[in-house]
C-alpha cells in the first residue's frame, strides 16, 4: 500500500524572503564555493628566525639527479640554504621585495632596447639581459658536474650563457667549495674570439665576445662581459667542458668562465641559462633532450626540494592535475624571452575584464613577484578586496599595496586566483604563492602581486605564482606546459 505525499502550506509572506535567501545560497556556491577559496594556514607560513642546520656545502645537493634514457632530473633547492648563517626572515624578505623592484626595472629597459633599437645599440647601451641582484633573493639553485667538480648554480629562465667562477681568479666573491680550474681538467677547451659561438654573444648577454685577453688569460680568448642594472657584473672567457646532468653527460658544453666577478651571488658557484639564444644549456643540449625542460618550484619556507627535469618524458612528473598546454608567442625582437598570451584571469571564479588582456607577458624564473598592466592588476585588486573582507587591513609595502594584519588568525580563507592563456590553459596560483609576508608574525601581509607603472609594459609572472607548479618548456615545438604539482624530488 502506497502513502500519499503530504505537504505543509506555505506562508506566502515568507516568499520574498525565502527567494531572497536562496539567490545568495546560489551565489555563494558558485562564486565563494570550496572550488573558489582555499585555506592558508597562518602558523606554515610565518617564517621565524632560524639557523640552517645543514653543513657549509648545504649549497650543493646530495642527490645529483636521476635520469632515464631521454631524461634527466636534478634536485632544485631555494637558494638560502647556501648562507649557512642566522636568518632574519623579515628583514630578509624586506630587501628581496627592493631588489626583484631593480630587476624588473632592468627586465623592461631590456624590452624596450630590444623592441626599439639595433642589436649594436643594445652592446653599447650594455643593459642587463637578467638583473645579478636577484641572486640574493628568493631563487632556487641546482647542483651539477663540470668537468669532474660540482657546482652549485642559480637557475635562470631569464637569462642564456652559463658561467661559474673560475680559477686563476682577478676579483672573485666568496662561494662555498672551490673554484673551477681550467687547468686542471683534460676536457677543457678554449673558444676563440673569431669563431662563429663568440659571434653569438651579443644574443646571449647584450655585449659582443671581445678579443684581447681581457680577462688575463690569451689574447686569442672569446673574453665575455655580463653587466647588471645594481652594479654587479661576471667578465672572463668562453670554454669548452664536459658538463654532467643527473647520468647524462653533455661533451663540449659552452660556458663563461668568470675571472672578474662582482655582486650578491651568494655563495653559489655561479648560474645556469635556461634562455633561448644559441648558447643557452637548452640550446647545447637539443640533441639529448628535444629542447625540452621543466620545472616545479617548492614553497621555499617548509625546507622542501623541487625538481628541474630534461627531456620529454612525462613520466617524472607528479602532476595532480592534467598538463594544459599554451603556444609560446613569436616575437624575433624578444626572441631570447619565453612569452604567453594573457587572455583572461579570474578572482575567487569571478572572470575579470580589461582591455590589456590578449598581450604578450614574459614567465620567467628570476624575477619574484609577479607583474601585471595597471588595468589588470586594477581588476584584479578590486576583485580580490571585495571576496576578501572582514580583516583588519595594514599600510602598503614596497611595491605591494593591498595588505592586511592577520595576527589574529590561524587561517584565512583565500579566493582563487587563476591566470587563462590561449588555449585555455590555466595557472591556479597555489595558496602559498598568493600573500606576501613582509612580516613573519603576519601583522604586515599582502596580495603578492604588483601593478607596472605603464599599460605599455611587458608583464611578467615571477616565481612566487609558480610554486607548486609543473612548469613544462618545449622549445622544440614552440608551447609550455602548466599542470598543478606538490613539489617534491
Amino acid at each position: 500500500m502506497s502513502k500519499k505525499a503530504t505537504f505543509l502550506p506555505l506562508n506566502l509572506s515568507l516568499a520574498p524572503f525565502l527567494l531572497v535567501l536562496l539567490y545568495h545560497l546560489l551565489w555563494s556556491v558558485s562564486v565563494n564555493g570550496i572550488e573558489e577559496k582555499k585555506i592558508l594556514s597562518l602558523h606554515n607560513n610565518i617564517w621565524r628566525p632560524t639557523k640552517s642546520i645543514e653543513a657549509p656545502s648545504s649549497c650543493f645537493s646530495h642527490n645529483l639527479g636521476k635520469g632515464r634514457e631521454s631524461s634527466t632530473t636534478l634536485e632544485m633547492k631555494h637558494r638560502m640554504i647556501c648562507s649557512g648563517k642566522t636568518i632574519n626572515w623579515g628583514k630578509k624578505l624586506r630587501r628581496a621585495l627592493t631588489l626583484d623592484n631593480l630587476r624588473v626595472q632592468s627586465l623592461q629597459l631590456r624590452i624596450k632596447a630590444m623592441s626599439s633599437s639595433t642589436t649594436e645599440s643594445i652592446s653599447e647601451a650594455q643593459i642587463p639581459l637578467t638583473s645579478g641582484i636577484k641572486l640574493e633573493t628568493l631563487n632556487y639553485i641546482v647542483t651539477v658536474n663540470l668537468g669532474g667538480k660540482n657546482m652549485s648554480l642559480i637557475v635562470d629562465t631569464g637569462s642564456d650563457l652559463t658561467w661559474v667562477q673560475c680559477q686563476p681568479c682577478k676579483s672573485c666573491y666568496n662561494q662555498q667549495g672551490p673554484l673551477y680550474d681550467p687547468s686542471v681538467s683534460s676536457s677543457y677547451r678554449t673558444v676563440f674570439c673569431n669563431s662563429s659561438t663568440c659571434q653569438d654573444l651579443v644574443a646571449a648577454t647584450g655585449n659582443s665576445g671581445l678579443c684581447g685577453g681581457n680577462s688575463g688569460v690569451d689574447k686569442t680568448t672569446c673574453d665575455y662581459v655580463v653587466s647588471y642594472g645594481d652594479g654587479s657584473y661576471t667578465r672572463g672567457d668562453l670554454g669548452s667542458e664536459s658538463l654532467q646532468l643527473g647520468d647524462t653527460k653533455v661533451e663540449n658544453f659552452v660556458f663563461g668562465c668568470g675571472r672578474n666577478n662582482k655582486g650578491l651571488f651568494g655563495g653559489t658557484s655561479g648560474l645556469m641559462g635556461l634562455g633561448r639564444s644559441s648558447v643557452s644549456l637548452v640550446s647545447q643540449t637539443m640533441k639529448s633532450f628535444n629542447g625540452v625542460f621543466s620545472y616545479c618550484l617548492p614553497s621555499f619556507e617548509d625546507g622542501a626540494s623541487g625538481s628541474l627535469s630534461f627531456g620529454d618524458d612525462s613520466s617524472v612528473y607528479k602532476n595532480s592535475t592534467s598538463v594544459s598546454y599554451t603556444p609560446l608567442v613569436q616575437n624575433p625582437q624578444l626572441s631570447s624571452f619565453y612569452i604567453l598570451n594573457l587572455t583572461g584571469a579570474s578572482i575567487g571564479g569571478v572572470d575579470l575584464e580589461s582591455p590589456s588582456f590578449g598581450r604578450g607577458i614574459l614567465i620567467d624564473s628570476g624575477t619574484v613577484i609577479t607583474r601585471l598592466p595597471p588595468s589588470i592588476y586594477k581588476a584584479v585588486k578590486t576583485e580580490f578586496l571585495k571576496q576578501f573582507t572582514g580583516f583588519p587591513s595594514a599600510p602598503s609595502y614596497s611595491i605591494l599595496d593591498t595588505c592586511f594584519n592577520l595576527t589574529s588568525y590561524e587561517d584565512v580563507s583565500i579566493p582563487t586566483i587563476k591566470m587563462i592563456f590561449q588555449g585555455n590553459a590555466v595557472l591556479e596560483v597555489d595558496v602559498t604563492g598568493v600573500f606576501y609576508f613582509v612580516k613573519p608574525d603576519a601583522s604586515l601581509v599582502c596580495l603578492a602581486l604588483a601593478s607596472l607603472s605603464y599599460e605599455n609594459e611587458v608583464g611578467i609572472i615571477g616565481n612566487y605564482q609558480q610554486k607548486n607548479q609543473r612548469v613544462i618548456y618545449d622549445t622544440k615545438q614552440e608551447k609550455l606546459g602548466i599542470a598543478g604539482e606538490n613539489c617534491s624530488f
